[in-house]
C-alpha cells in the first residue's frame, strides 16, 4: 500500500467543513493480536467515542451513521485487518473518507473540528532517510531508492552488464562467482566454489564486472548525495569498494543470504544500519536551538511559535508528543486565545496548526518525548530560519 504523500497532506489540509473527523489507532502486521481482533476493538472504541461527541454537537442519528459508515465498513471487513502496518489513520467529512495504513505507531485518538488533525503524520516526512540500496546478488543486481518507510526499484538493466560473462569477454564457470559461505583463503582472501582464491586473474574478472556496474549506475546517481548501502557478501563488498566512485558509499555493508531473504526484510535491515546517519540531523537541530537561545532565533510558547509558522519563519518545530494546546487563532490580527480544556465547538488544536503550517512552508516537524524537548518548559519549541 502506498504511503501518504505531501500532496495528499495538502489536500487533507484544504478540506474545511463543520465536521471533520480524524481517527488514529495502533495496528499490528500479524500475529496473535490480529487473530484476537485487538485492532478492530481499538477502532470500535474510537467509533463509539466519535458518535458520542457528534451527538453532543447536536447531530442526529442518521447524519452520524452516514458520516461514520466508512469506519463501520472497515470494522466489518475481516480481510482488511490482515494487511496492516503499525498505524491506521482515518479522515471523514461530509462526502469524504480516506484511510491510510502507515508504518507509524499511534496512540488511539480521535479529533473532531472544522479541519483534519494531521500532526501525528509528521514523522513520515522528517528524517525519512533517503538512501540508495545496491543489491549485488550474484545473478541479479538491483538498485533501490529508499526511505525509512518505502523503497522503489530503479531500472538499471540497460546500464549494467547482464552477467559477468558479458563484461570480461571469455568463458568461465559461473559457479566461480558464488562465494562459499564463511570460507576464506590464505591471508583472509575469499574462497569460491572450487576452492579458488580471489586473487590474480579471477579477482580481476570480478573487479571488471563490478567496475562496469559502478560505471553504469554512476550517471544515474552522480548528482545525488544520498548514502548508498550495499547488500553483498563481505568479500564481494571489499572488491566493490576498490572500484566505487560514488562519494557517499556507506562504509559498512549488509551481508545476508539472498536465498532466504526478500527485499522487505533487506529494507528493514538496511534502515537499522543506516538510521543513525539521519538521526544526527535531529541532534544537530537541537544543539543549534540550545546554542541560539536568547539570540532571537528561537522561540518557546504557542503565541510566538504559531505566528512564526504562518510567516514561514520556522525552520524546525519541536512538539511534545501526545500533548496538545487548544484555543483559537485569528490570522488577520494574529490574535491567539488558549483554552484550558480539550477541543470543543469553538477551539482547535493550535499545535496541529503550527505543525502543518511549518510543514507546508518547508520546515521540519519533530514529535518528541517531554524529556527530549530542547526546552522542556514548553510543549512547543521553534528554531527560526532567520
Amino acid at each position: 500500500m502506498s504511503l501518504i504523500t505531501k500532496k495528499e497532506i495538502v489536500e487533507l489540509h484544504e478540506i474545511n467543513q463543520d465536521t471533520c473527523i480524524s481517527i488514529f489507532i495502533p495496528t499490528h502486521r500479524g500475529g496473535k493480536k490480529v487473530l484476537q481482533e485487538e485492532d478492530t476493538l481499538f477502532l470500535k472504541n474510537q467509533l463509539k467515542d466519535v458518535k458520542q461527541k457528534l451527538e453532543q454537537k447536536g447531530l442526529n442519528g442518521d447524519v452520524i451513521n452516514t458520516l461514520t459508515k466508512p469506519v463501520q465498513d472497515l470494522i466489518d471487513d475481516s480481510s482488511f485487518w490482515r494487511e496492516q502496518s503499525d498505524g491506521l489513520a482515518i479522515f471523514l467529512a461530509d462526502g469524504f473518507s480516506q484511510v491510510y495504513t502507515v508504518p507509524v505507531y499511534f496512540k488511539e485518538f480521535n479529533y473532531i473540528s472544522n479541519s483534519f488533525y494531521l500532526k501525528p503524520l509528521m514523522p513520515l516526512f522528517v528524517d525519512d532517510g533517503e538512501f540508495y540500496l545496491l543489491s549485488l546478488e550474484r545473478r541479479n543486481v538491483k538498485l533501490y531508492d529508499c526511505t525509512q518507510h518505502s523503497f522503489t526499484e530503479l531500472i538499471i538493466d540497460d546500464l549494467i552488464p547482464e552477467s559477468k560473462r558479458d563484461r570480461v569477454g571469455f568463458d568461465y564457470e559461473e559457479k566461480n562467482l558464488q562465494f562459499r559461505s564463511g570460507g576464506t583463503g590464505q591471508a583472509g582472501q575469499a574462497m569460491y566454489h572450487g576452492q579458488e582464491a580471489a586473487t590474480g586473474a579471477r579477482k580481476n574478472e570480478i573487479k571488471k564486472y563490478l567496475r562496469a556496474i559502478n560505471d553504469g549506475i554512476a550517471p544515474l546517481i552522480r548528482e545525488e548525495n544520498k548514502p548508498m548501502l550495499v547488500v553483498a557478501q563481505d568479500p564481494l563488498f571489499d572488491i566493490y569498494k576498490e572500484v566505487n566512485t560514488y562519494s557517499n558509499l556507506h562504509e559498512e555493508n549488509i551481508s545476508t543470504d539472498f536465498s532466504n531473504t526478500d527485499i522487505f526484510e533487506i529494507h528493514e535491515l538496511a534502515w537499522e544500519k543506516i538510521a543513525p546517519l539521519f538521526d544526527q540531523k535531529r541532534k544537530d537541530k537541537i544543539a543549534q536551538f540550545l546554542e541560539e537561545q536568547g539570540t532571537g532565533k528561537t522561540a518557546i510558547g504557542i503565541d510566538k511559535v504559531l505566528i512564526a509558522a504562518f510567516e514561514g519563519k520556522v525552520d524546525t518545530l519541536f512538539c511534545e508528543n501526545k500533548a496538545d494546546i487548544f484555543g483559537n487563532y485569528i490570522e488577520e490580527n494574529n490574535s491567539i486565545t488558549v483554552t484550558q480544556s480539550e477541543e470543543n465547538d469553538s477551539s482547535i488544536s493550535l499545535m496541529n496548526v503550527a505543525a502543518i503550517k511549518t510543514f507546508l512552508n518547508g520546515g521540519d516537524v519533530y514529535l518528541l518525548d517531554k524529556e527530549d524537548m530542547p526546552n522542556a518548559n514548553s510543549r512547543v519549541n521553534a528554531l527560526f530560519r532567520y
